[in-house]
Protein backbone atom coordinates (compact mmCIF):
# COMPACT_ATOMS: atom_id res chain seq x y z
CA UNK A 1 0.00 0.00 0.00
CA UNK A 2 0.96 3.35 -0.90
CA UNK A 3 1.26 6.17 1.98
CA UNK A 4 -1.30 8.35 0.01
CA UNK A 5 -3.62 5.14 -0.35
CA UNK A 6 -3.26 4.74 3.43
CA UNK A 7 -4.18 8.37 4.19
CA UNK A 8 -7.12 8.41 2.23
CA UNK A 9 -8.27 5.56 3.88
CA UNK A 10 -7.43 7.09 7.47
CA UNK A 11 -9.43 10.14 6.42
CA UNK A 12 -12.62 7.95 5.68
CA UNK A 13 -12.07 7.75 10.00
CA UNK A 14 -10.57 10.93 11.20
CA UNK A 15 -11.63 14.15 10.48
CA UNK A 16 -9.77 15.91 8.35
CA UNK A 17 -10.74 19.02 9.85
CA UNK A 18 -9.72 18.11 13.42
CA UNK A 19 -6.33 16.76 11.98
CA UNK A 20 -5.50 19.86 10.33
CA UNK A 21 -6.64 22.12 13.38
CA UNK A 22 -4.25 19.33 15.65
CA UNK A 23 -1.31 20.00 13.37
CA UNK A 24 -2.01 23.45 12.73
CA UNK A 25 -1.62 23.06 8.78
CA UNK A 26 -4.34 23.80 6.46
CA UNK A 27 -7.08 21.50 5.14
CA UNK A 28 -6.08 21.54 1.77
CA UNK A 29 -2.42 20.24 2.75
CA UNK A 30 -4.28 17.31 4.61
CA UNK A 31 -6.13 16.35 1.85
CA UNK A 32 -3.14 16.52 -0.88
CA UNK A 33 -1.60 13.79 1.74
CA UNK A 34 -4.23 11.42 0.68
CA UNK A 35 -3.35 12.21 -3.10
CA UNK A 36 -0.29 10.40 -5.10
CA UNK A 37 2.71 12.61 -5.22
CA UNK A 38 3.75 12.13 -9.07
CA UNK A 39 5.89 15.37 -10.38
CA UNK A 40 2.82 16.25 -12.18
CA UNK A 41 0.04 15.42 -10.12
CA UNK A 42 -1.10 17.99 -7.19
CA UNK A 43 -0.20 15.13 -4.14
CA UNK A 44 2.24 16.60 -1.41
CA UNK A 45 5.24 14.26 0.08
CA UNK A 46 3.18 13.58 3.24
CA UNK A 47 4.46 12.74 7.00
CA UNK A 48 4.71 9.14 6.02
CA UNK A 49 7.13 9.29 3.09
CA UNK A 50 9.04 11.72 5.39
CA UNK A 51 9.56 9.18 7.36
CA UNK A 52 10.32 6.52 5.74
CA UNK A 53 12.80 8.80 4.14
CA UNK A 54 14.45 9.72 7.45
CA UNK A 55 14.66 6.01 8.12
CA UNK A 56 15.89 5.13 5.32
CA UNK A 57 18.59 8.03 4.75
CA UNK A 58 20.04 7.21 8.84
CA UNK A 59 19.11 3.40 8.90
CA UNK A 60 18.72 3.90 12.74
CA UNK A 61 15.67 1.08 13.60
CA UNK A 62 15.47 3.57 16.70
CA UNK A 63 12.92 5.89 14.82
CA UNK A 64 11.04 3.35 14.40
CA UNK A 65 10.61 1.92 17.74
CA UNK A 66 9.80 5.02 18.75
CA UNK A 67 7.06 5.66 16.73
CA UNK A 68 5.68 2.33 17.73
CA UNK A 69 6.32 2.96 21.04
CA UNK A 70 3.99 6.26 20.67
CA UNK A 71 1.67 3.75 18.89
CA UNK A 72 0.87 1.79 22.22
CA UNK A 73 2.94 -1.31 20.39
CA UNK A 74 6.30 -2.35 19.41
CA UNK A 75 8.70 -3.15 16.43
CA UNK A 76 9.68 -6.26 15.47
CA UNK A 77 12.26 -6.45 12.59
CA UNK A 78 10.53 -8.95 9.91
CA UNK A 79 12.46 -12.34 9.90
CA UNK A 80 15.44 -13.10 7.61
CA UNK A 81 14.47 -15.55 5.38
CA UNK A 82 18.39 -16.87 4.95
CA UNK A 83 18.02 -20.24 6.63
CA UNK A 84 15.00 -22.21 4.75
CA UNK A 85 16.15 -25.37 5.40
CA UNK A 86 14.99 -27.78 8.02
CA UNK A 87 18.73 -28.11 9.26
CA UNK A 88 17.97 -25.21 11.09
CA UNK A 89 14.90 -26.05 12.87
CA UNK A 90 17.14 -27.03 16.25
CA UNK A 91 19.49 -24.73 16.05
CA UNK A 92 16.65 -21.62 15.82
CA UNK A 93 14.35 -23.82 18.26
CA UNK A 94 18.13 -23.23 20.39
CA UNK A 95 18.12 -20.10 20.08
CA UNK A 96 14.65 -18.91 21.03
CA UNK A 97 15.35 -20.79 24.31
CA UNK A 98 18.86 -18.99 24.96
CA UNK A 99 16.59 -15.74 24.49
CA UNK A 100 14.01 -16.47 26.65
CA UNK A 101 16.94 -17.88 29.52
CA UNK A 102 18.51 -15.13 28.90
CA UNK A 103 15.71 -12.59 29.82
CA UNK A 104 15.08 -14.45 33.09
CA UNK A 105 18.82 -14.00 34.05
CA UNK A 106 17.90 -10.11 33.20
CA UNK A 107 14.69 -10.49 35.38
CA UNK A 108 16.28 -12.31 38.19
CA UNK A 109 19.22 -10.21 38.70
CA UNK A 110 17.17 -7.31 38.29
CA UNK A 111 14.56 -8.37 41.18
CA UNK A 112 17.34 -10.09 43.03
CA UNK A 113 17.49 -6.80 45.84
CA UNK A 114 13.43 -6.50 45.82
CA UNK A 115 13.57 -3.11 43.48
CA UNK A 116 14.10 -2.68 39.75
CA UNK A 117 15.56 0.71 38.60
CA UNK A 118 14.71 2.07 35.83
CA UNK A 119 17.93 0.83 34.13
CA UNK A 120 17.58 -2.64 35.16
CA UNK A 121 13.80 -2.02 33.50
CA UNK A 122 15.65 -1.12 30.40
CA UNK A 123 17.87 -3.84 30.07
CA UNK A 124 14.58 -6.15 31.01
CA UNK A 125 12.58 -4.37 27.62
CA UNK A 126 15.50 -5.01 25.48
CA UNK A 127 16.04 -8.93 26.19
CA UNK A 128 12.06 -9.13 25.75
CA UNK A 129 12.31 -7.01 22.47
CA UNK A 130 15.09 -9.43 21.32
CA UNK A 131 12.77 -12.75 22.62
CA UNK A 132 10.40 -11.15 20.63
CA UNK A 133 11.97 -10.83 17.42
CA UNK A 134 13.39 -14.04 17.91
CA UNK A 135 10.33 -16.09 18.15
CA UNK A 136 8.43 -14.12 15.45
CA UNK A 137 11.47 -15.35 12.87
CA UNK A 138 10.98 -18.97 14.32
CA UNK A 139 6.78 -18.30 13.40
CA UNK A 140 7.34 -16.84 10.24
CA UNK A 141 9.66 -19.83 8.86
CA UNK A 142 7.44 -22.02 10.16
CA UNK A 143 3.84 -20.86 8.68
CA UNK A 144 6.07 -20.47 5.32
CA UNK A 145 7.06 -24.56 5.25
CA UNK A 146 10.42 -24.37 5.44
CA UNK A 147 10.35 -26.73 8.18
CA UNK A 148 7.75 -29.06 6.43
CA UNK A 149 10.16 -31.42 5.47
CA UNK A 150 10.86 -32.76 9.29
CA UNK A 151 6.89 -33.73 9.39
CA UNK A 152 7.28 -36.07 6.16
CA UNK A 153 10.88 -38.34 7.38
CA UNK A 154 10.82 -39.61 11.16
CA UNK A 155 13.64 -38.34 12.99
CA UNK A 156 16.75 -40.79 13.20
CA UNK A 157 18.00 -42.38 16.01
CA UNK A 158 20.95 -42.58 17.09
CA UNK A 159 22.06 -46.86 16.65
CA UNK A 160 22.68 -49.07 19.73
CA UNK A 161 25.92 -50.28 20.81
Amino acid sequence: MQSHELMREVLRKASAKTIAADLGLSLSMIYKWAEEDEKDGSGSVNPLDRVEALIRSTKDRRLVQWICERGGGFFILNPKHNNPHPEFLIPATNEIVQEFADLLAVIAIAASDNQITSKEAKDIRARWEELKSVTEEFVACCEEGNFASLKEKPPTLPAKM
